[in-house]
């Protein structure tokens, strides 16, 4: 553990000056993230960068479910799990990741999930994924929608972007209760992504008349 937070922290120093250089990202609203407690942050995906732009928008550590080929090489995979990755097999129901992140979260950690499964190839949002409510659901815990987004030239390996946290959504606003179904979860899920989408167009909207 001692060795982990050593690596994360050198990771946070080493990064934080290179993404400002290449991204000039812009953290909006990281004052919502709670200073203690697990729960949950629900996050758009655009690019392999997102997962670094989230860490350095925050003071607490955040944990992130990776897909798991990136876990193949066993170097890379000591080094991606000590800066807070644990693998999830895409496609299926993992209820082994699932289980990691809800022990996270009862430890009191954050547990980032990106709610459409997987990156997004045209930079608009997908349908999102129910994975996220159903760790909710089970937690009963709140979820702090987070968005990414591009505000500069988007064809642009290195556009700027702006790191957007929203207010956190409780189970209760969410409509999640410990027995719920399906439609439960899509109907959590749709209102996140609501969230996420309302920020974003905000975000853009500022932009252009700040050009």
């Amino acid at each position: 553990m001692g060795q982990s937070k050593v690596l994360y922290a050198i990771g946070r120093v080493v990064c934080t000056p290179i993404f400002k250089l290449f991204y000039r990202y812009k953290p909006i609203n990281n004052h919502t993230i709670p200073e203690k407690g697990g729960f949950i942050v629900a996050s758009n995906h655009l690019s392999f960068s997102d997962p670094v732009l989230l860490g350095l928008c925050q003071k607490r550590r955040l944990y992130f479910m990776a897909k798991s080929e990136l876990f193949r090489n066993k170097a890379f995979a000591v080094l991606i799990r000590a800066l807070g990755a644990f693998p999830v097999e895409r496609g299926a129901g993992d209820n082994k990741a699932i289980k990691t992140g809800e022990d996270l979260i009862k430890d009191g950690e954050i547990m980032t999930i990106f709610l459409e499964g997987g990156r997004t190839k045209t930079g608009e949002l997908m349908r999102p994924r129910s994975g996220c409510a159903l760790v909710a659901q089970q937690m009963q815990v709140p979820v702090i929608p987070a968005c990414i987004t591009v505000v500069g030239n988007p064809k642009h390996t290195f556009a700027k972007r702006v790191i957007h946290f929203g207010e956190p959504l409780t189970p209760e606003q969410l409509g999640l209760t410990p027995d719920g179904g399906r439609r439960e979860l899509k109907d959590a899920s749709n209102r996140i992504m609501a969230e996420i989408k309302n920020m974003r167009e905000q975000d853009l909207r500022e932009y252009k008349k700040a050009k």
